[in-house]
């Protein structure tokens, strides 16, 4: 029981806490609301003069950076608090 108990809090550690900026991006997105998702894609779309739907290609790349490089100011914020808020390391 304790080997097994070991095996799965290794697994559990590994995933949430080397997992990808892709995958963690990726995971919060499907964590959050549509509203909030819109807004974080509008933020970077301003910012960079991009599309929504190319702010969500870029932020979810194989080799994107942290959801929070794409960010500035309060919305920056925001997105890191609701990152801790469910559990997803930025």
């Amino acid at each position: 029981m304790k080997v097994a108990f070991c095996v799965a809090l290794a697994q559990f550690v590994r995933y949430f806490f080397c997992m990808s900026n892709n995958t963690a991006t990726s995971a919060f997105f499907a964590a959050t609301d549509v509203k909030t998702k819109t807004e974080i894609l509008a933020a970077i779309a301003k910012h960079y003069g991009i599309s929504q739907s190319e702010a969500l290609e870029e932020v979810t790349h194989a080799e994107a950076e942290s959801l929070l490089d794409y960010l500035t100011g309060g919305i920056r914020t925001a997105t890191s608090l609701l990152m801790q808020r469910h559990g997803i390391a930025a």
